[in-house]
């Protein structure tokens, strides 16, 4: 089966890495360490266009699809369907998913699934969600215009201030909400009281 599960909502990233940009990364085009909600917006639109591998105007199941058998292509260096321990590992020194990534298990043997997302916005925690509130219109792909509306509304949630423009303390602060958020969902709930007598 020439398949390779990521787990790994790429989408998902993407809309929160449009948003909450690093100095010289992901859309802070002048280089200041500071992100502005029109860099966010042009980042946005390039990060769709490159994502959307079949060029329909959507992120859904096919571009996923896609991007995996790219992937699975170029580390399985001899075309023979099959990826082995020698040319996984060459695949991660040249830049290929990690072993965590491909679903690779400590004894070198592969795993189909694992935690992190799956699909465009099924089960799989926080990415999961973000890939649900992106699909506003609830058909199963990502439009050019939902990627940038949520790309924008995480933008919006980081710019703590509301002064157009998103600092890196405002990203870390974006960054520790939302892994915080993530942890509270993944924690196992409390258990119940027992009935007082």
């Amino acid at each position: 089966m020439k398949k390779l599960t990521i787990g790994l909502s790429v989408a998902a990233l993407a809309i929160a890495g449009a948003a909450y940009a690093a100095p010289g990364q992901r859309g802070d085009a002048d280089n200041n360490g500071t992100l502005t909600r029109a860099e966010a917006q042009t980042h946005a639109t390039a990060m769709f266009a490159k994502m959307d591998a079949n060029k329909d105007g959507k992120l859904d199941a096919a571009d996923r699809e896609a991007r995996q058998n790219a992937r699975f292509d170029r580390i399985d260096t001899n075309k023979d369907g099959q990826i082995s321990r020698q040319e996984f590992s060459a695949g991660h020194d040249r830049g290929g998913p990690s072993a965590e990534q491909a679903g690779q298990r400590p004894d070198g043997k592969h795993r189909m699934g694992h935690r992190g997302g799956r699909g465009w916005g099924g089960h799989g925690g926080p990415r999961g969600d973000m890939m649900q509130l992106a699909d506003t219109n609830k058909d199963g792909a990502i439009s050019q215009s939902e990627f940038t509306a949520a790309s924008l509304q995480h933008f919006d949630r980081a710019d703590a201030n509301k002064d157009g423009q998103v600092t890196k303390e405002e990203r870390q602060a974006a960054f520790k909400s939302m892994r915080d958020q993530a942890r509270s969902r993944t924690a196992a709930p409390a258990p119940a009281p027992a009935p007082a007598n």
